[in-house]
């Protein structure tokens, strides 16, 4: 037996951006992406094969005027905004609402606690956290996991935030690590250290509904974008519960030697929040009619 995970695929963010895409390439006209609309090879060449234009922040810069540039739900930093301003670009904003309203929180601390550190726990680099870290004019300390905490300065205060993306159980290693090194210092001296968990909902509640649908399988295939980083988190999650997880792309990736161990036994497959169900579905039809 082959079984798709029932709560695996888009998150809504994702979905709304593509829907606008699809709504706006219907209408005719070009229509340009700043950036992959989500971390899925497959569903970025779908959308391409309707006209989707996926461009770069140096590309954005030369557009024409009246150009109709899509914002993809990781959002974007306030410098992209006012590009578009300056240049008469037609924005069609998919910023998720998690992170908008995570970057709104993020611009107030910023503006209210001028001397303090805002310090975002995410991927450097990443679309999401660099439309963070533009909140705070580029001056929030990015942090991937306790071995950067080097790069905070324990004598300042510090707000810290998460990328909505992130594992749960990291973050809270985070603060507690945070935490621990506070309590050497004196009462007089002590910072203000402040954390606000800004994990979006269906990310956190994806995992253990994950862990689960992973230990009732005898094996798991894990569809999904390598560039993800909610599929690396996932992934990590299917895997621990369950150590027959293979990771894949595409059908394209599994392998005969894997397939023949797939007879006679029930598997399961999953995926990220950036994992079309149409690619998961394929997979499904793939390995049903190879093993």
């Amino acid at each position: 037996m082959v079984t798709i995970d029932s709560k695996s695929g888009f998150c809504f963010g994702v979905v709304t951006a593509i829907r606008k895409a699809e709504e706006e390439l219907q209408r005719g006209g070009t229509l340009y992406c700043l950036g992959d609309i989500v971390h899925n090879g497959q569903e970025v060449e779908r959308l391409t094969r309707l006209g989707l234009i996926t461009i770069n922040h140096e590309q954005f810069k030369l557009l024409p005027r009246e150009a109709k540039v899509l914002i993809r739900a990781h959002g974007e930093p306030p410098q992209t905004y006012h590009i578009a301003e300056q240049r008469g670009i037609e924005i069609v904003d998919a910023s998720c609402p998690v992170v908008r309203h995570l970057q709104q929180k993020i611009s107030d601390t910023y503006k209210q606690h001028p001397q303090a550190q805002i310090v975002i726990f995410g991927k450097q680099g990443h679309a999401e956290v660099v439309g963070l870290q533009g909140q705070t004019e580029n001056s929030a300390i990015v942090v991937e996991g306790t071995d950067d905490l080097g790069k905070i300065d324990f004598s300042k205060d510090i707000y810290l935030f998460s990328q909505t993306t992130k594992s749960v159980a990291e973050f809270q290693r985070l603060v507690e690590t945070i935490e621990d090194q506070l309590k050497s210092q004196s009462k007089e001296s002590r910072i203000k250290f402040e954390w606000h968990d800004t994990i979006c909902g269906q990310v956190r509640n994806r995992v253990q509904h994950i862990r689960e649908f992973a230990a009732r399988h005898d094996k798991i295939v894990f569809v999904g974008g390598r560039n993800s980083s909610n599929g690396k988190v996932l992934y990590q999650h299917c895997k621990e519960a369950n150590p027959d997880t293979v990771f894949i792309e595409s059908a394209k990736e599994l392998t005969e030697d894997y397939l023949s161990q797939c007879e006679g036994k029930n598997i399961g497959i999953c995926g990220a929040t950036s994992t079309p169900l149409w690619l998961m579905e394929e997979v499904r039809q793939f390995i049903m009619h190879n093993s």
